[in-house]
């Protein structure tokens, strides 16, 4: 039976540092739908029982920040795939933080920033979900994937500026806001 409440709680927050793995939904008005796999160790923070916020890398689109500007609703989502079954969602409303904002450095400072780092999404908790999860499979990690991370360790800080300075719209054509520096991570 799901449960509903307006904040995260202590137990909440518990079983969210726990989890390696997490997934995003977003939509504006129009289009696709975008959901999207998210790891890394300590890319996910919760600010306060009513704000949680996640590392977002330089990757193959920018769909998140373009229907955040457009609209700003996302579903956080987090799956127990252990023994103890859970599925956790936080419904609220996000938007992007770019390293060129007046915010970023607050921000910033919940992280240890990864090689690659675009931006930052902050999420205002409107509710929090969570049900039983009995049909998740039970799974292990083995490992996180260290790939994006090498990639945007060796890339040229000046070529990546530029490659993400021409990703201006989503896959849909709607508008995002590039990221004006290069990030090389505290990692």
């Amino acid at each position: 039976m799901a449960e509903f409440t307006e904040t995260l709680t202590d137990k909440h927050i518990a079983f969210i540092e726990k989890q390696p793995l997490f997934f995003t939904a977003t939509a504006a008005s129009e289009g696709r739908i975008n959901l999207s796999p998210k790891g890394y160790a300590d890319s996910f923070k919760v600010v306060s029982e009513s704000q949680v916020a996640y590392l977002d890398l330089g990757g193959s689109g920018n769909e998140t920040h373009a229907h955040l500007a457009a609209d700003g609703r996302i579903t956080i989502m987090f799956c127990a795939f252990d023994r103890t079954a859970l599925i956790l969602r936080i419904y609220g409303r996000g938007r992007p933080v770019l390293p060129q904002d007046a915010e970023w450095g607050a921000i910033a400072a919940h992280f240890t920033l990864l090689p690659g780092t675009r931006q930052i999404f902050v999420i205002d908790v409107d509710s929090v979900q969570t049900s039983c999860g009995w049909g998740v499979p039970m799974m292990e990690l083995q490992t996180e994937r260290e790939t994006l991370q090498k990639y945007h360790r060796q890339s040229d800080p000046v070529l990546w500026v530029e490659k993400f300075k021409g990703r201006t719209q989503s896959i849909d054509g709607l508008p995002t806001r590039p990221t004006d520096r290069f990030i090389a991570g505290d990692a």
